[in-house]
This record gives C-alpha cells, structure tokens and sequence, in this order.
C-alpha cells in the first residue's frame, strides 16, 4: 500500500444497526442493498412513487404505542401506532415501522407494500417476510409479545399473516451476517446476470448491470445487438431553462417557475419539467425560486453576460464519499495517466473522424498525423509527453477546421467565417467566439453529471487542479469537444442559422448577440437531445444521456468493477 492509499482508506465503518429495510434489499439484491446503503445512491421510478403514494397515511406518525410492561400489567383496549421507530442492540437492526397493532396483551407488524398479493404458496416474497421479521425481532427485544406479522398488500387491499418462526428469524439473522461482510470488504457486489428483477428497479440507470458484466468481460469492445438492455429511458423527460434577457426576474408561483421582463410574464415552466436552470448577466431570481430548485435537486448554474460559466448551485453533495476517496485517491496512482491516455486518445480519434466526413477537401495528410498522434497518445510514458501528442494532434485539427465550414455565398461566403486557429480570452473572430461558448455549454453539462453522480468536478485527472476549474468536467468532456461542440459550430454555419451579422465586437473580441445566441443554444439542445446508437453497447440513447452513462462507468473503474477505464469512439 502506498503513502496516498494509506492515507484514504476506502471501507467506511458499519453503522451499529441494520435498518430492516436494507435487509429486504440484500435479499431482493445485494448490489442494491449496497449501493443505496454504502454509496448512499437513489433514484425514482413509478413503482417507488407509487410506494411513497401508498405509504402516505403509515408515514405520518399518529398514535401512542403502551410501553411493553403496561401491556403485561393490563392489557390494552386496541391501538393502532403509525411510523414508530424502534431499535435492538441484541439483533442490530432498526426499523420504522408503517403501523403497529396492538390489542389482548400482543403486538402485531403490519409492512405496506404497493403491489398485489404473490402468486406463490407463501403468498409473499423472502425479502419482505425478511423485514418483516426483522421488525418482529426488534419489538420482542423490546419486550412485547409479537408471534405473527402481516403484509398489507394495497393493490389488492389484502392482508397476508406471516408467522415469525424460529426458522425465519434464523434466516433473517443469517442475512444480516451477509450484509455486514459485503460491507465490510468495501467490495461492490457483481450484478445480477439477465434477472427479471432488473427492469423494475428504480436504481437500474445507476446500477448499470448488463453494461458492467459486459465491460468487466469485454473492456469496451462492441456488444452484439440486442445483447445489452437499455434499462433507463433513452432520453430525459426534463429539459433546461435558459434565461439572457438582461433585467429578467425568475420567481415561483405554485408548482411552476415563472418568468418576468419589465413586470410582463414571458414564460412559465412546471418544475418537474426542469432539469437545470441557467441563468446569464444580470438576471435576478427569487428566494422562494431558489429554495424551490434546492429541495427539488434542480441545479441553478450562473453564467457572465458573455457566457462564461461562474458557478452553480445546488442542494447538500451527494453522500457518496467512497467515490470522492478513490477519485482522490487515484490522482496519485497510475490510474490517472491511464484514464488521461483514454480521454485523449478518443477525443483525436473523434476529431478525426469528423474531419474525414466533413472536410470538403481531401484531408488525407491530415487525417493520418492525426492517426499517428491517437496512437503516440495510447503510448504516451507520462502526462508531459500525454500533453504535447494532444497539442500536436489540436494544432493539426485546428488548422484544417475551416474546410469543414460552408457558409452560404450570399452570407458573404468564408470571409465571414475566416478562422485560421483556436484563440481565446477573449476569443478574437466569430468562429472562436462560437467554439468558446459551446465549450463552455459542454463544461456545465459534465458539471451537473458528475455532481449528480457523486464526484468533485474539480480533481481532474488530465486536467490538473487550479483554483476554480472543473478539471474532471474538463477532462470527461474530451471526447465530446468534436462529436457535440464542434458539431454544433460547424451546423450553425453550414445551415446559415448564425451568419457573419450576429456578432458584436468589442476591443479585438467578438460575442454573439442576444437572438442568435438563443437560436445556438436551441441547436445546441436539439444536438443533445438527438438519440444515436452507442458505439458499444448498440442501443439508442441520447448525448445528454451518454454523458451520465460515461461517467457511470468511470465511477466503476475507479470502485474496482472494471479493468478499464470507459471509451466513448464514434464509428
């Protein structure tokens, strides 16, 4: 072990109690188990939505539970707890408890679940007599008399009498004995292999199976059709606000986001239709608004007039500190030049693939320097060398971009779209202006996903840390430099949606005005938003989703579940 291994260990240490419900999860699963407890991971579906729907009246607590020795002493006329939470040092576990009954001197569970009684000769499922019995266990450890539970299925508005049995409390003893050495080996348990039980989860776009068993046998080679399920949706429900009109004031009314120039209402948007906010220049937002999108998970990002991103704002980190151990971690281990040689070599291997389809003239000198520089980068010994291949490589892409360009003649042809190399800070003709401000767009994208997924987007692994960087973001976005940014820039000329008038110059820079910046921001949303088919799993997804995903499966690299890191390469 090194210096900076022993100086981050990555086992967190187990809590004194198991809650009963984790016990249910480790049965049904126990990569669920772990990654909802260790990694502190969740995600709705409708099935969950429905669970906390059903759940409504159990989790508001009511009623008063007679402490054990009144109930020995007289017993009680029927009462009925709701939501009680109890715990027991001598089995471990704790349990808040939907409802608990109580009438002639004993006590009796009652679990809610959403679903209809099982078709099956227990008439339920192990994980929930699991639970179940967990909850048991606590309350005679408690000192109530507690022989049977019930689960109350409310689909069918049945209740099923469980029997706590010597032989179920083993089992749910012999389970928890199982939780705690997954837990203790710091070790993410496999996926399952094609289970059914996959396709209902809610945590199947963070879990990943097919991908991960895929990955971890065949490091990002190409899976057959088919052969991989697409157990998340391809592309997002929700979509981003945009707000740049200068003076503009965002509040909330009710259930929506509303948005004010010079008192006028110009637009509203439900938040559940909300993925992230971004707000440009002098753009002010309420308090109530803000509040809103905190409780809500709805990243507030903040851009300067001319596009800059500032910052972003967001509610408490995600709770996964055994990611941001091994992230930190492997910025002194030889994964980071490893991670940096993949980022690299994909982002010229990308360039020059777009090149090749794009250039109107023949290229081919070019596109082969750029083959050898992809390889020298695979090759590269360390980060100095890493970093001239991909300068080498950018110069040659940069210097040939221009024959990609075919602005319309009546636009003034390429006089209005001279670009020789890539400049900036500021970015002194429209086509740097332009490539700068999709950048700067891609970097906020890979900001909100890797906080989403539980890394520090500034500990980057190419891109070494400096004060008020996203570097990771910086880093994940490589590949995507071509495939999204450089596309986007490219459309916008060819299409003549931007032409040579939209722009502003001041003092040597050049930005974009106002309405044409809006009609690149929607160009920009509708290349996200497009599905394609990935280059190795070979499902449709869309960008803004491949983003999430890419860095998914970076996470399991850096958890040990692949030998390698992620490739992103289109064909």
């Amino acid at each position: 072990m090194n210096e900076a291994e022993s100086s981050f260990p990555v086992i967190l240490s187990l809590p004194d109690f198991i809650p009963a419900r984790m016990l249910n999860e480790f049965a049904y699963c126990p990569r669920l188990c772990y990654l909802e407890w260790a990694q502190q991971e969740w995600d709705d579906n409708e099935w969950t939505m429905d669970g906390n729907f059903q759940h409504r009246r159990v989790d508001r607590p009511s009623g008063d539970l007679p402490d054990a020795d009144e109930m020995e002493e007289q017993a009680p006329e029927a009462v009925h707890a709701r939501s009680v939470m109890l715990s027991a040092e001598g089995c471990g576990f704790i349990a808040k408890m939907d409802l608990i009954e109580a009438e002639a001197g004993a006590v009796l569970p009652v679990e809610y679940k959403r679903g209809s009684v099982p078709d099956n000769p227990e008439r339920s499922w192990e994980p929930e007599r699991v639970q179940l019995c967990a909850q048991a266990m606590i309350l005679r450890e408690n000192g109530y008399v507690c022989p049977t539970g019930v689960l109350y299925y409310a689909q069918s508005r049945q209740r099923v009498e469980i029997a706590i049995t010597d032989a179920l409390a083993a089992r749910t003893l012999e389970i928890a004995r199982e939780l705690r050495c997954v837990m203790q080996s710091g070790e993410t348990p496999r996926p399952l292999q094609d289970s059914p039980k996959c396709p209902g989860c809610s945590l199947a776009g963070i879990c990943l199976p097919d991908e991960i068993l895929h990955e971890a046998a065949h490091p990002n080679a190409e899976a057959e059709e088919d052969a991989i399920r697409r157990l998340y949706p391809a592309r997002d429900d929700a979509a981003p606000l945009y707000v740049q009109d200068q003076g503009a004031y965002v509040g909330k009314s009710n259930e929506e986001l509303v948005v004010k120039l010079k008192g006028t209402k110009v637009a509203d948007i439900r938040f559940i239709d909300l993925s992230h906010v971004c707000l440009y220049g002098n753009v002010q937002i309420s308090t109530q608004a803000i509040q809103e999108l905190l409780k809500r998970s709805i990243p507030l990002l903040y851009f300067s007039f001319g596009g800059w991103f500032n910052g972003i704002c967001g509610g408490m980190p995600h709770k996964n500190v055994e990611l941001r151990r091994r992230q930190y971690r492997a910025e002194y281990g030889k994964e980071s030049l490893e991670i940096a040689r993949v980022l690299v070599q994909n982002k010229i291997q990308n360039s020059r693939i777009l090149l090749r389809r794009n250039s109107a003239e023949g290229n081919e000198d070019a596109i082969e320097d750029l083959r050898r520089a992809e390889q020298q980068a695979g090759e590269a010994a360390n980060m100095e060398s890493l970093l001239g291949f991909e300068g080498n490589a950018a110069r040659i892409y940069f210097q040939h971009f221009s024959s990609m360009l075919k602005p319309k003649e009546s636009d003034g042809g390429l006089s209005g779209f001279d670009f020789t190399t890539r400049n900036r800070r500021p970015p002194r003709d429209p086509v740097n202006a332009m490539l700068s401000f999709a950048y700067s767009l891609l970097t906020k994208e890979f900001a909100i996903v890797l906080l989403r997924v539980g890394f520090d987007p500034f500990m980057g692994f190419y891109h070494q840390p400096r004060y008020g960087r996203p570097a990771l973001a910086l880093d994940m976005m490589e590949p995507f430099r071509p495939l999204i940014a450089d596309s986007v820039v490219i459309s916008v000329i060819n299409n003549g949606v931007i032409q040579s008038k939209d722009f502003v110059r001041s003092a040597g820079a050049f930005a974009l005005k106002p309405d044409a910046r809006k009609a690149f921001i929607m160009t920009y949303e509708r290349r996200m938003d497009s599905l394609i088919t990935h280059p190795i799993f070979n499902y449709r997804i869309s960008y803004r989703r491949v983003l999430e995903v890419q860095a998914r499966l970076l996470a399991r690299y850096l958890l040990g579940e692949l030998p390698t890191p992620p490739e992103f390469c289109t064909r």
